[in-house]
């Protein structure tokens, strides 16, 4: 009897954390660290990610996230990002590192202006080899303005 309550509060755990949306931190974010290596592809050297078991965990997870909106979208290509930084300090454009981006593929073009603070709520995906992606991704993605 012991074993079967324990399995149906593991499963009830496991179904509510699938079904919930965790909150994380740019700190959980950080959970990573980086080795160079050479791609011979755009022959150029680029950061590969080791990610850490705290942000591993999250992987798959709805997630929610509160950072800078940034809209690097060229014509009919739509490339958003969600910062730690506003764009003058961002990862791209100043000196943060690629653990404070996440590459935000939204259900619906989302109206959000350059550097507005915005919550944004996906499914995290763990990038490790695709280096025309960020290292997290956030897909299925929907968000609200927090300003």
């Amino acid at each position: 009897m012991p074993k079967f309550v324990f399995s149906i509060l593991f499963f009830t755990l496991i179904t509510v954390r699938l079904c919930s949306q965790e909150k994380l931190t740019w700190s959980d974010f950080a959970d990573v660290k980086f080795s160079h290596v050479y791609s011979a592809v755009y022959d150029d050297i680029f950061l590969k990610p080791k990610f850490g078991t705290i942000i591993q965990s999250y992987e798959g997870a709805r997630i929610r996230i509160k950072g800078y909106f940034l809209d690097f979208s060229i014509e009919e290509d739509e490339f958003y990002l969600l910062s730690q930084n506003p764009r003058a300090s961002c990862f791209f454009c100043g000196g943060a590192g690629p653990e404070s981006v996440v590459e935000v593929v939204f259900k619906q073009k989302p109206a959000f202006r350059m550097d507005q603070i915005v919550e944004v709520t996906g499914v995290l995906e763990l990038n490790i080899d695709d280096v025309d992606h960020c290292n997290y991704i956030l897909k299925e993605a929907t968000g609200r303005l927090i300003q």
